[in-house]
């Protein structure tokens, strides 16, 4: 059975979905703070409301004794369990600290010691880390390989790269097993259209672009116009959800039959502007999208891009369903169902 902390969360619940479809007994662990309890209900999966940091329940999962887990022992941890928002971190960074680091620890040290505890191979951990660790990149850096320096500039992306630190510690000490993801930006929605993107508060960009599109926002605002760019706006690297959950199966299943310790980006190596995103996005809803500039955020680089290649070398991954309008034509597909 693969434990699945943060399941009810984004990227979480269609990993799960997925999960089940190879085949997979999945209980997934989620506070439900930011995770839907109707995606849980959809995916009708076995569920434990609680906290990843918490060590007794931790220890009762992993060993089969909670009643969700059917006396079936945790064979991996699949953890996406963490806080996200940049700006919440640097107004209240000892909530970050607390819950992604403090609590992303407890779960390792009680990973090892069942590990230990059963005398046999050790339970690997699947780690959701973010490209947020490798803060502003210099230009030469681009496209960014895992060997970029890692220079985190809010506390989000500091807990992210601390918990890297951790899991490598304890891979050097206990042996544990274990695969750290580097995302670039997560975009699109099941191809359904009934699982897709929910945070309150709302940040990311395509959202809020269809909010606009739906008529739930007046306009979008670009947050600065002079960056080092084409047209004066920020580049991203867009990889499609399903492309992400698709990751984490083939990096469960390396370390499962080559027990190391690997880190890889997930992205698309392409990117795309603001303006390019929303000209995307007035072609596939067939609405005018009003722009409203404001000046540039603090930290934001000009340009982030993934270079993907170990991970396509060493796992064989590659990104199948991260064109542009495939992520926006999902994306809006469950927009509509979800909030027209």
């Amino acid at each position: 059975m693969i434990l699945v902390t943060g399941g009810a969360g984004y990227i979480g619940s269609h990993t799960v979905r997925l999960l089940m479809d190879k085949g997979y007994d999945v209980v997934v662990l989620d506070n439900l703070v930011h995770g839907q309890k109707d995606f849980i209900e959809r995916l009708n999966v076995p569920f434990i409301q609680g906290e990843a940091g918490d060590g007794n329940l931790i220890s009762t999962i992993l060993k089969g004794s909670h009643k969700e887990c059917c006396s079936k022992e945790i064979e991996a941890v699949i953890h996406f369990a963490a806080y996200a928002y940049v700006g919440e971190s640097v107004k209240d960074p000892a909530k970050y600290y607390k819950n992604n680091v403090t609590g992303s620890l407890s779960l390792l040290i009680e990973v090892c010691n069942e590990s230990k505890r059963r005398n046999s191979a050790p339970i690997p951990i699947i780690f959701s880390s973010t490209c947020a660790t490798y803060g502003i990149p210099e230009s030469i850096d681009i496209p960014i390989t895992e060997k970029c320096i890692q220079k985190p500039i809010n506390p989000y992306g500091r807990s992210k790269y601390m918990i890297e630190q951790i899991i490598h510690d304890f891979s050097v000490a206990y042996s544990l097993p274990s695969v750290i993801f580097r995302y670039f930006n997560a975009a699109g929605a099941h191809p359904s259209g009934d699982l897709g993107e929910h945070h309150d508060p709302e940040t990311h960009l395509i959202p809020l672009i269809l909010d606009a599109a739906l008529g739930r926002k007046e306009n979008i605002e670009i947050f600065g116009c002079d960056y080092e760019t084409k047209d004066g706006t920020c580049i991203r690297d867009y990889i499609h959800v399903q492309d992400l959950a698709s990751a984490h199966i083939m990096g469960l299943e390396l370390v499962k039959k080559k027990t190391g310790n690997y880190t890889f980006n997930l992205g698309t190596g392409t990117g795309y502007s603001v303006l390019q995103i929303i000209e995307e996005i007035e072609k596939v809803t067939g609405e005018n999208i009003k722009v409203k500039y404001t000046n540039r955020r603090i930290g934001d680089p000009s340009v982030l891009i993934a270079d993907c290649s170990k991970a396509r070398n060493v796992m064989g991954w590659k990104p199948e369903m991260s064109d542009l309008k495939k992520i926006i034509d999902d994306a809006w597909k469950w927009h509509k169902i979800r909030f027209k």
